[in-house]
């Protein structure tokens, strides 16, 4: 295992900063960035003064260097506020600032990625598309090399902090999928190159701050030297390797969520009282809870292990997929759970469980569904079964 950039002491205390700054500054304008839609603009600068815009990428890029163990720790911490804050700066350290980091040329990472971890740029990942979401091997969106440049033409969708972006990861076909690879590159697009054209704001269930959009590559012309590691065939690699490491990240998070449900219904049942007696001292609603707490801290051992065996190299592709798929599922569970403790109470916009309820909807989607999940990993142990024999 590669030797950690930042010792357990000195994460520490990063995760000690970071725990302060969502209870003091965030979580008391959880009401304010849900109804702005938007995040206020000193907690922007706040988290990226933290290094919250780069916690994932290498010190030598300008980065704090945090592995996988120690960025699921932060995040559920994120996951405990709206989620809107993780998704401001979690294209950066994840699936967009992880296919430069793995697979970049020195260049490439000189150009971008010091930028990218001080949050002076916004990345953001295009690879979904209406015909092509979980599996990318469908994506239609193509590049064609002429007189040393690529034309870059398709539309992407959902694209996370895509109003915002100055850089756009694309991915794109450059040849039909043959048995000697998918045929899918990647490029660097600067998002003020000419024919890309944002779509408006997309209208969501929840995480009201957190933006997504369409995006149109028309005619969009980038140089040679925007083809992502030199090649051709990085790109699926690229996809495959920061999506793993992606639902990690996501199963963090939906621990976080399903944390603050529970803490939330624990003490609206501490104080709330019907006919006199609070209603924590009801046999029903403490199973209700225990069945919340049993989720949550399941979700958390599973989440640590399988962070623990992405970084050791022993599984990058079975568990996180299994990581993702309990973690979303348990933190849907929990939330309806949370709603149901807390009765009509619950169902009131500006009452945190009924944002929980709406926000952690999204989890069991992106990056990956939970249907694709389970593909992964039943697909992934049935191939294991047939090596040995």
């Amino acid at each position: 295992m590669a030797e950690r950039e930042v010792s357990d002491e000195d994460f520490q205390d990063i995760l000690a900063q970071t725990r302060t700054f969502i209870q003091k500054e965030v979580i008391p304008r959880e009401n304010e960035i849900a109804e702005k839609d938007l995040i206020p603009d000193d907690i922007r600068r706040k988290a990226a003064d933290m290094g919250l815009f780069g916690y994932a990428i290498p010190q030598q890029w300008g980065g704090l260097g945090l592995d996988l163990t120690q960025d699921v720790e932060l995040a559920m911490e994120f996951g405990y506020t709206s989620l809107a804050l993780r998704s401001m700066f979690g294209t950066n350290n994840g699936i967009a600032g992880q296919v430069l980091v793995n697979f970049g040329t020195d260049e490439q990472k000189s150009e971008w990625l010091e930028r990218i971890a001080s949050g002076d740029v916004v990345a953001s990942f295009a690879l979904t598309e209406p015909e092509a979401g979980s599996n990318p091997a469908g994506l239609t969106t193509r590049a064609v090399l002429k007189d040393g440049k690529w034309t870059i033409n398709g539309t992407k969708r959902f694209i996370t902090n895509a109003p915002l972006a100055d850089l756009f990861v694309v991915f794109a076909r450059t040849r039909p999928a043959d048995e000697t690879g998918t045929g899918i590159a990647v490029f660097l697009v600067p998002a003020d190159t000419a024919g890309v054209v944002v779509g408006p704001k997309d209208k969501k269930m929840g995480q009201e701050g957190a933006w997504t959009a369409e995006v149109a590559f028309d005619d969009v012309t980038v140089p040679e030297s925007a083809l992502v590691g030199g090649s051709e065939e990085a790109g699926y690699r690229a996809a495959m390797t920061s999506l793993a490491r992606g639902r990690v990240h996501i199963a963090a998070l939906a621990v976080g969520s399903a944390q603050r449900a529970l803490d939330e219904s624990v003490a609206f049942a501490a104080v709330t009282k019907q006919g006199g007696t609070p209603i924590g001292d009801f046999q029903l609603v403490q199973a209700m809870l225990a069945d919340q707490q049993v989720g949550v801290s399941a979700g958390r051992a599973l989440v640590r292990d399988a962070a623990q065996k992405y970084v050791s190299g022993e599984d990058r592709r079975i568990a996180p997929s299994v990581a993702k798929l309990y973690c979303t599922e348990m933190a849907g569970k929990v939330a309806d759970l949370a709603v149901q403790v807390h009765g009509g109470t619950g169902y009131m916009r500006d009452v945190p469980v009924e944002r929980i309820y709406r926000e952690v909807r999204l989890l069991r989607l992106y990056e990956g569904t939970s249907e694709i999940q389970r593909l992964i990993i039943g697909g992934g142990l049935v191939r294991e079964a047939k090596k040995a024999l």
